[in-house]
């Protein structure tokens, strides 16, 4: 089961409402709030490849209030 970790940058005042779209997604097993460069960081977890990359490119980047994201793929040794 693919797994990656996003950072999400967010327009100013939009970290809330970004965060509520993030949580409430099935896909998404973790949001955490965070200070620093980045302002949220979520574990999404999908079926296959081809969801998750759907997911990133389709979906997440669309929310209102994104403004950047980083994806971290996440690998089994």
């Amino acid at each position: 089961m693919p797994e990656a970790f996003v950072l999400f940058k967010t327009l100013p005042s939009h970290e809330r409402e970004v965060y509520l779209a993030l949580a409430g997604h099935k896909s998404i097993a973790e949001v955490h709030a965070l200070y620093g460069e980045f302002d949220l960081l979520v574990r999404v977890s999908s079926e296959n490849a081809g969801e998750l990359t759907s997911m990133l490119m389709r979906e997440f980047r669309q929310i209102s209030g994104v403004k950047e994201t980083q994806t971290l793929i996440a690998v089994e040794y």
